[in-house]
């Protein structure tokens, strides 16, 4: 009687991206990632061409290989600006010290057709025409074309146009999502993302990062040291880190 083999099942692959092969940063990151069930690798931008992850776990750290620039030239291309994009800070020894789980990232100038597109598969604008939601707009300059076609969509728009006034908005009204700035006059959007899961009406609301079409690398510097301003000075735990990341499934 002969033995059929049983099919090898697909294992789930995340990329990781902005650490340099060959100095053993990726380890810690790469061992906690397989103990929930993950496969793993190192990965470059234009392998994507080829291949498709099912995410990317991306380091922003000071001590990346440019992730800053890695995530605009992800998000900017259509080709792979689908992907899911978890930014994550890297030690120099490649310990954990915190992850970023913005819901998603858009570039600006914004793409309408791409941006309803992408509401629509998170399933954001299911219930727009049955309850009244508001989504919040967190920008200096008040992102008109964003505020006209989220009111197309059928949400009301609210405005803050620095961080601190969007933690006061949403400590007083629950928003049922928010886009916000890579860089606002008073924090980063990934300060506000922190901020926001310290209010009960925000803990769990998706946060979507609007990035210029180009980062100096002035800006780049500037938000490495601004992210690590936020990481926890201890490593986090492998039970921690797997947390962010079953949230995002």
């Amino acid at each position: 009687m002969s033995s059929v083999k049983p099919q090898t099942e697909q294992v789930p692959e995340l990329w990781i991206m902005g650490v340099a092969p060959d100095q053993g940063r990726d380890e810690i990151i790469r061992d906690y990632l397989a103990a929930a069930g993950y496969q793993t690798r190192l990965a470059a931008v234009d392998q994507i061409g080829t291949e498709r992850p099912l995410g990317i776990v991306l380091d922003i750290s000071p001590h990346s290989l440019d992730g800053w620039g890695l995530l605009l030239q992800i998000k900017s291309n259509p080709a792979c600006r689908n992907i899911p994009v978890l930014p994550v800070f890297l030690s120099e020894k490649g310990k954990v010290g915190g992850v970023f789980p913005v819901a998603g990232f858009f570039t600006l100038p914004l793409d309408d057709h791409h941006l309803s597109e992408r509401l629509a598969v998170y399933g954001l604008t299911e219930e727009v025409e049955t309850w009244d939601l508001q989504a919040l707009v967190v920008s200096r300059s008040g992102e008109e074309k964003l505020s006209k076609l989220l009111e197309a969509v059928g949400f009301e728009v609210v405005k803050g146009y620095t961080g601190k006034e969007a933690l006061a908005l949403v400590s007083l009204h629950p928003k049922y999502l928010a886009f916000s700035n890579l860089m606002l006059p008073d924090m980063s959007a990934f300060e506000l993302l922190e901020k926001f899961r310290l209010f009960p009406y925000s803990h769990n609301m998706p946060v979507f990062v609007l990035l210029k079409d180009e980062l100096k690398e002035g800006e780049k510097k500037a938000m490495s040291r601004e992210i690590a301003h936020l990481v926890s000075k201890k490593q986090l735990t492998q039970e921690e880190f797997l947390k962010y990341l079953r949230n995002r499934a």
